[in-house]
C-alpha cells in the first residue's frame, strides 16, 4: 500500500473513533456505488451523516477550504444515490473531519453540518 493510502486509512480510523466518541453510529466505511463514494456514513439521531475525511501531514490554514465545491457536489450526489439505494426517509447531514498529523501527534477538526446541499429551482 502506498504511503499516502496508509496515512489516509490511519486518518479514517481516527475519524471513526472521534465520531463514535461524539455519539455517531457508523453505518458504512468506504461505501462505493460507482461513480459514487463516501468515506464514512453514520447515523446521529434521526439523520444520516455523510462524512468526508481529509488527512494531512501539513497544517491547513483555512479548514473551510479543505473540501472544494466540486467535492461537495460529488458528496451530495453520492448521498442521494445512497439514500435512494437504501430507501431511507431520514434527513441528511454533511460533516468534514480533518486529521492533521505532525510527527507523533495529531489534531482532529470535526466540522459538523459543514455545508448544505444546493437547492435547485426548476421552471
Amino acid at each position: 500500500m502506498a504511503r499516502h493510502n496508509e496515512i489516509g486509512q490511519w486518518g479514517e480510523n481516527i475519524a471513526v473513533e472521534q465520531l463514535i466518541a461524539s455519539g455517531y453510529a457508523i453505518r458504512e466505511r468506504n461505501w462505493r456505488l460507482p461513480p459514487y463514494e463516501v468515506d464514512i456514513i453514520a447515523m446521529k439521531g434521526n439523520r444520516v451523516v455523510f462524512v468526508e475525511v481529509k488527512t494531512r501531514t501539513e497544517p491547513i490554514i483555512d479548514v473551510t477550504l479543505a473540501v472544494t465545491k466540486a467535492k461537495q457536489a460529488h458528496l451530495v450526489k453520492s448521498a442521494n444515490a445512497y439514500m435512494i439505494a437504501n430507501s431511507l426517509p431520514h434527513e441528511v447531514q454533511f460533516d468534514i473531519v480533518i486529521i492533521t498529523r505532525t510527527g507523533d501527534s495529531y489534531t482532529v477538526d470535526h466540522l459538523s453540518d459543514a455545508f448544505f446541499p444546493p437547492l435547485k429551482s426548476y421552471r
